[in-house]
C-alpha cells in the first residue's frame, strides 16, 4: 500500500469512529430525565 492509501484509511477509520460515538452520546442524552423548566404562575419572582 502507498502512504497516500494508509493515510486515507486511517482519516476514514478515525471518521466512523468519531460518527459512532456522536450518536452514541446523543443517544444517552435522550434516556436522561428531562428537567421540568419553570412553572409560570404570573407572579414576581421573589430574590434575597
Amino acid at each position: 500500500m502507498t502512504n497516500k492509501l494508509k493515510i486515507a484509511g486511517a482519516i476514514g477509520s478515525a471518521a466512523v469512529a468519531a460518527a459512532l460515538l456522536y450518536a452514541n452520546k446523543r443517544k444517552e442524552r435522550k434516556k436522561a430525565p428531562k428537567q421540568p423548566g419553570p412553572i409560570p404562575s404570573g407572579e414576581n419572582p421573589e430574590t434575597d
